[in-house]
């Protein structure tokens, strides 16, 4: 009986012990996230297949003009992707410190903002090499008492977007002139507070250089103000645990500035001011309405038929033919969804260049290919990509991979097992087996098709409302 009580007695004084310690574990704080970065580099992102980028939705970085994907920094990113042979993948973000914690936690691979190189941001990452030199300027009305120089500020209130360099400047600008400035910080991205500024929600802003040139030239009633700084380098980021990374970024950038493609760029985006002011006012524009193409109305009746989101269907539709309705392919396909001869009688298109006609032949295309695919992938979202495939390559070189697909074991319902092998029938291994009816396919340029689609499609998605 002694023993018995002395065995509880250390087994009960073991389980505090261990409750103590477990408390105690509970209460550590978790390191910050920049500590331990995801140990992702180029290797690893070029096996993957592509690259996660951070940029602005904003009338310089990244926005939808007529369907087509434009901005500097996303054509930038367009051109560094191809030079690294992987996709490019946006992610569309105005918080600049998210956009740390993106990036360190494996989410991102780099911050395609106009970072200014400071020291408390250091801990983040590493810096590229300079992308641009801005300068910061005080955006105002011209109904407003003009602000022409920095002590015009005393006494005012000044929004200005979160985490950016913009509050450190005016603080230094208060000790330097002994004046006093109400600064307000705002999760907004820098058109937004400039639109604040010209509906008078706002007084005044800072934004950098080639944001207000921007700007400019579609608002009117917008006045540039005294710049807060001289021009000052700013560049982009990546992880610090990805030194080839960043070794092949800043090749690609030294490339590019002594080619001169940075500068063609820029002047594409920021110096040309009649093209500027057409994509910013443009009803087809994100940045000014939600309207993809004159065919918006037209795609919503197709895609409730389909049972669709309008964009996707949008999507399908820019890659096709770019919304032209005379459109014709080198192997003869017509119209806005670029259907075959063949494939315009049997879904009774009569006038492939009518918009209608075109549209709802394609339409009732793809009902014939989703009904197709219904029973063996009941998953909507896995059964539009089979879908999509088909309509590019046609369904019978999709089935012959969806049979070898359930020949060699692999998931028949998801398209990255059947993509496998679709991507593969051009070889003979694959495209003579026994169970391929279709014989020989350049199956890889329909999956990159189904990509490049679902890609446009989450630009529409996060740039255009519903």
């Amino acid at each position: 009986m002694r023993y018995r009580l002395i065995l509880l007695s250390a087994l009960s004084l073991l389980l505090l012990a261990w409750s103590c310690n477990s408390v105690e574990e509970r209460k550590k704080p978790k390191p910050p996230f920049w500590e331990s970065p995801v140990t992702l580099d180029l290797e690893a992102i070029q096996k993957r297949g592509f690259i996660r980028a951070v940029v602005d939705n904003s009338s310089t970085s990244y926005y939808i003009y007529r369907g087509r994907r434009m901005g500097y920094e996303y054509e930038l990113l367009r051109n560094l992707a191809k030079q690294l042979d992987v996709q490019l993948r946006i992610i569309v973000n105005n918080d600049i410190d998210r956009a740390f914690y993106l990036l360190n936690t494996g989410r991102a691979d780099i911050i395609a903002l106009n970072l200014v190189r400071l020291e408390e941001r250091e801990k983040y990452g590493n810096f590229t090499h300079k992308i641009n030199a801005l300068s910061s300027v005080v955006v105002q009305r011209d109904n407003q008492k003009p602000i022409t120089d920095i002590k015009d500020l005393h006494n005012k209130t000044v929004t200005v977007r979160k985490s950016a360099i913009y509050k450190d400047l005016l603080q230094a600008w208060e000790d330097s002139l002994n004046i006093s400035i109400n600064i307000i910080e705002e999760n907004k991205g820098s058109d937004e507070l400039v639109d604040d500024v010209i509906r008078e929600e706002i007084e005044y802003t800072v934004v950098d250089e080639d944001v207000a040139l921007v700007n400019s030239t579609y608002y009117h009633e917008m006045r540039m103000g005294p710049e807060l700084t001289d021009a000052t380098p700013v560049a982009w980021m990546v992880r610090k645990n990805s030194p080839n990374l960043l070794k092949s970024v800043n090749k690609w950038i030294d490339k590019g500035k002594q080619s001169t493609y940075f500068a063609i760029l820029y002047g594409k985006y920021f110096l040309n001011k009649k093209n500027s002011y057409h994509r910013n006012i443009s009803p087809f524009s994100s940045i000014s309405g939600d309207r993809i193409s004159v065919y918006d109305d037209l795609i919503k009746k197709g895609s409730d038929y389909l049972g669709w989101d309008w964009r996707l269907l949008a999507s399908l539709v820019y890659k096709e033919s770019r919304f032209d309705t005379v459109a014709t392919s080198y192997a003869g396909a017509k119209g806005l969804l670029q259907l075959m001869p063949v494939t315009l009688e049997r879904f009774g298109v009569t006038n492939p260049n009518d918009p209608y006609q075109s549209l709802m032949g394609g339409v009732r295309y793809l009902k014939y290919l989703d009904k197709f695919w219904m029973e063996r992938v009941p998953e909507t979202n896995e059964r539009i990509k089979f879908i999509l495939a088909s309509y590019n390559v046609g369904h019978g070189h999709v089935n012959d991979a969806w049979r070898l697909s359930l020949k060699f074991g692999k998931d028949t319902q998801r398209w990255n097992d059947v993509a496998y092998y679709l991507e593969r029938k051009s070889k003979p291994k694959y495209y003579q087996d026994p169970v391929v009816r279709s014989g020989y396919a350049k199956g890889h340029l329909a999956v990159a098709y189904v990509q490049d689609i679902l890609s446009i499609y989450e630009s529409y998605r996060v740039l255009v409302n519903p």
